[in-house]
């Protein structure tokens, strides 16, 4: 991979979005683009840093330990995202880490996250995962009790819920999906979706997603 494939990717993956956003009658920059960087190193994100994209999705909290805090560094107004299962023994390192938290799907990890974020004094955004498919193998709150949950994050930890996120099943249409999370969240009182990645992204965005996460079709395939 070089980098003019990635920043050129990147160039084509925002033209896209941008077309979709017009199609369905959004305003232009309505959808923020996540860019998925796991297991991609530094050296692989750098070019994509310097053609100026500024939020990225990371799936392990350790992994993003290894990089991110240099890059940092190097580079202003980076916006990190943890998009991935989050343990219950890593959500201090997550709340020092991450500005977003996309994966919030069980009580105790509500419960976690509160102790930090107080504990830390750090602003950090937070989204529900909905296991929107109700599919065994993935993680995240089922449709039916969506609603709710996000009640008791707010009412019983105190935490601001600004998001619902959602993966639908592979095989399926997204459509029906992505339709459910837009009234789920609705419903839940919260401004931002997070929904559509490399393969179905362009379908989310009439569906009102605010955040896309794309990784494969900026990056390449993963090894």
């Amino acid at each position: 991979m070089t980098a003019e494939t990635s920043t050129t990717r990147l160039e084509a993956v925002r033209a896209r979005i941008h077309a979709a956003e017009a199609e369905a009658k959004r305003e232009a920059g309505s959808v923020t683009l996540v860019a998925v960087s796991k297991t991609f190193e530094a050296d692989e994100i750098r070019p994509v840093l310097e053609a100026g994209q500024r939020v990225f999705g990371e799936n392990r909290v350790q992994e993003s330990q290894g990089k991110w805090p240099a890059l940092r560094e190097a580079y202003e107004g980076i916006e990190l995202h943890l998009i991935g299962p989050l343990q219950s023994n890593k959500a201090d390192d997550a709340v020092a880490l991450f500005d977003v938290i996309e994966t919030v799907d069980r009580e105790k990890i509500a419960r976690e996250l509160a102790k930090e974020i107080a504990g830390q004094g750090r602003a950090v955004r937070l989204y529900v995962q909905v296991n929107i498919g109700e599919e065994e193998q993935k993680a995240g709150v089922p449709p039916r009790e969506a609603v709710a949950f996000v009640a008791r994050c707010r009412e019983v930890h105190g935490l601001v819920i600004e998001g619902l996120m959602c993966i639908p099943p592979a095989d399926e249409h997204p459509g029906p999906y992505f339709a459910l999370l837009e009234k789920l969240g609705r419903e839940a009182g919260v401004a931002k979706l997070s929904m559509g990645m490399s393969g179905d992204f362009e379908r989310a965005i009439p569906f009102g997603a605010t955040s896309v996460r794309v990784g494969s079709a900026i990056f390449g395939t993963r090894d």
